[in-house]
């Protein structure tokens, strides 16, 4: 990235990242800041940011706390804070409070583990003309807005023409020096090479493949750029028979794709693969992807093998339930048939399947989704495809940080997690739509958001 970005970026600085003072303006190690105001703290490069504020010891009260690892609602809890981590956390007669700590009072409302997105896009695809610098502040624009909704973690699913931009964001948000969801990032994903597109590869947009070597080769240079996960796509468009069954694009040989997905876990990383059905979508499944994206077709004989192979299901219903989608099928079948049915009716498949991960992943892409307001697909979930809300809670909470990774991290209010924390007023077991109004949001001990009014002091004699 250079300089001028950098720049940009810090412009969006609601945080500092402490480094050595050691930088133009201070005297050299041990001497005086002799540059403008009080001494500040440096970034990667030495440039000048505000230092962060010393995080204290605090407490949160609890009227209503989802327990993500049971699915069960808990009552009058406290939540005992220690920095970016939680200390303590349990029946508000059994934890203490300790002398002089920082009391959050969300007492009159229900408190959630921060809520994560396996599949949204911080990027826009580039209009012509667009500049990398306006690329990159819309995403992070749309990343803020996550955070904003509740989303304290993300998984980006490529950057849409936008090389690997989301590796230099992620970092940003790692090192302090903007605010965002906890991410991790796919770049440029890894599409097939057809007849149609044999121009050379553009280093922006996905890499093209067309044999098993330039698909490792594809992934080794994704993950050196610091891709954490690789991005697939083993099947293509979807369109329907004079009969109304719905066919589907394969793309990859199996024997590519599974060469795609062993390179990928041999360097310690996993492969997300974008599927509509048919042949592709059942490669996916046996050349082992460890989510299987979309899957409109999902049959009992796939849902199964996933469940033997441990793979985990992200159906991103919203995305692809939105109205444009009927126009699209009433377009193309003279009114005949619709893809939406057979979505529902895969997800519903899931579901009833016993062991399967069902993932909360919205597609929140800036062009038909916007970006924080992905708690739609909670309700999708629930009201399109019969989850019960605790389950499609569980989606976005500890389903989502175990197929991240991130189960010792985040995803429930345990001990010793990052204090990624949200509150809504009301019970979202009981209206899921709750979490489309999300209050309070806590990252990392930093609270983002509050616009919960604190309890209301009882009058004397009661």
């Amino acid at each position: 990235m250079n300089r001028v970005m950098q720049g940009l970026l810090y412009g969006f600085a609601l945080s500092g990242f402490a480094a050595a003072a050691d930088a133009q303006g201070a005297g050299g190690p041990g001497q005086p800041w002799r540059g403008a105001g009080p001494q500040p703290c440096f970034g990667f490069d030495q440039g000048v940011l505000p230092c962060p504020p010393a995080q204290d010891k605090a407490a949160i009260r609890a009227g209503r706390l989802f327990d993500s690892n049971t699915g069960r609602m808990l009552t009058n809890q406290v939540i005992l804070l220690d920095g970016e981590r939680i200390a303590q956390v349990g029946p508000a007669a059994r934890v203490k409070i300790p002398s002089g700590a920082r009391v959050i009072d969300l007492s009159h409302a229900t408190v959630l583990p921060g809520l994560i997105d396996a599949h949204v896009h911080m990027f826009n695809t580039p209009k012509p003309g667009m500049s990398r610098e306006a690329s990159i502040l819309i995403a992070v624009q749309h990343l803020q807005s996550d955070l904003r909704a509740g989303f304290t973690s993300v998984r980006d699913m490529s950057t849409h023409g936008n090389g690997y931009d989301d590796v230099e964001i992620r970092d940003a948000i790692n090192r302090g020096e903007i605010d965002g969801p906890r991410a991790q990032v796919a770049t440029r994903g890894i599409e097939w090479r057809t007849p149609e597109n044999t121009s050379p590869n553009d280093p922006l947009k996905a890499a093209l493949v067309s044999n098993s070597e330039e698909a490792r080769a594809a992934v080794r240079d994704q993950i050196g750029h610091g891709a954490d996960w690789i991005k697939l796509y083993p099947a293509g468009a979807y369109s329907f028979t004079p009969e109304g069954e719905a066919k589907y694009i394969v793309t990859y040989p199996l024997p590519v794709l599974q060469a795609l997905v062993d390179e990928t876990h041999r360097l310690g990383k996993k492969a997300a693969c974008h599927v509509y059905g048919g042949e592709g979508e059942h490669n996916a499944v046996l050349a082992g992807c460890d989510t299987v994206e979309h899957a409109f077709s999902l049959t009992q004989e796939e849902a199964d093998m996933m469940v033997k192979k441990g793979l985990a299901y992200d159906p991103t219903l919203q995305r692809y339930t939105e109205p444009y989608m009927d126009d699209n099928d009433a377009k193309s079948t003279g009114g005949k048939y619709r893809i939406i049915p057979v979505f529902e009716r895969a997800v519903r498949l899931a579901d009833k399947t016993p062991g399967m991960k069902i993932m909360m992943g919205s597609g929140a892409d800036g062009s038909t989704y916007a970006h924080g307001t992905q708690a739609l697909d909670f309700e999708m979930l629930v009201k399109r495809t019969g989850l019960t809300p605790a389950r499609a809670i569980q989606g976005g909470t500890s389903v989502n940080a175990e197929v991240l990774g991130w189960k010792d991290q985040a995803g429930s209010i345990d001990k010793g997690k990052f204090a990624d924390i949200i509150a809504v007023s009301g019970d979202p077991l009981a209206d899921i739509t709750e979490l489309k109004r999300v209050k309070f949001v806590m990252k990392g001990g930093k609270i983002v958001r509050n616009e919960l009014a604190p309890a209301a002091p009882m009058s004397p004699g009661r």
